[in-house]
């Protein structure tokens, strides 16, 4: 299964992504967020091609929020959770950092995880007790762990309370900070070990259900802002802090939570 989906995704990007990029023009859902002609001819390629390969339930971020909800409850035996491209601004711009990112759910956790940047050629893909690859190198690719003070973070500052993104940003723990946009991406360079920590307000499940499995399947650590159990709380607004190496992650989630 892990095969087919990999082909379905480089297939998609190659004939229905990459051909658009900086060739459409932005559109504006109710949320405000931007969509295009692109993420919705992806997703509906997706969708007709995974189901091809598993005949499941399947959500995907260009859905509205009441067919989404409907998956949801209907995929506990089996759900694909799809982002067609994530990081759309990025597409948009011209920004060489977005991705599709493709998992497989079962009873609401992740069990099979597929993320592709077209531009970079990276495919990052795992199965739950399998390990987590990048183009069939074993996951992380980078073993430097370094102490909290000397560390590189990911922190999406916008979706964090206004106080403590004020604090985040500075007084930091960490050396340096950076966030590209993309969070399927974020959770991949984490687990790779290009990003020593990750920091994130809330995500949905097409943000986090493909990475978050990349992440554990490298070895790293991950929780939420309340929960040491990451799958707990509403799977709608999942926050994340995360980090490879499981001694840093505890100094990291210290950190967040003493400061909060």
């Amino acid at each position: 299964m892990l095969e087919k989906v990999i082909t379905v995704v480089k297939e998609v990007a190659q004939q229905v992504i990459m051909p658009r990029y900086l060739q459409v023009d932005r559109q504006i859902k109710s949320d405000g967020s931007f969509f295009t002609e692109a993420d919705v001819a992806a997703q509906n390629a997706l969708l007709h091609e995974l189901q091809k390969i598993y005949p499941a339930a399947a959500m995907g971020e260009e859905m509205s929020k009441e067919e989404q909800e409907e998956q949801w409850v209907k995929g506990q035996a089996g759900l694909w959770s799809i982002d067609p491209i994530d990081g759309t601004s990025n597409f948009l711009n011209g920004l060489p950092y977005f991705a599709i990112s493709v998992a497989l759910m079962e009873q609401g956790k992740s069990v099979l995880g597929v993320i592709y940047n077209p531009v970079a050629d990276e495919m990052f893909y795992a199965t739950k007790g399998g390990g987590a690859f990048l183009n069939g190198i074993a996951l992380p690719i980078k073993r430097y762990v370094p102490t909290l003070s000397s560390a590189m973070a990911n922190v999406d500052l916008k979706r964090l309370d206004r106080k403590f993104a004020a604090k985040v940003a500075a007084y930091p723990p960490y050396a340096s900070q950076r966030n590209y946009g993309a969070c399927a991406l974020e959770w991949c360079y984490t687990a790779s070990g290009y990003f020593d920590l990750y920091l994130h307000g809330g995500q949905k499940p097409w943000d986090y259900a493909a990475g978050s499995l990349i992440l554990e399947e490298a070895g790293g650590k991950m929780c939420g802002f309340d929960h040491d159990d990451y799958w707990a709380g509403s799977p709608w607004q999942r926050s994340v802090i995360a980090a490879l190496d499981p001694e840093l992650f505890t100094q990291w989630r210290d950190w967040v939570r003493e400061n909060r």
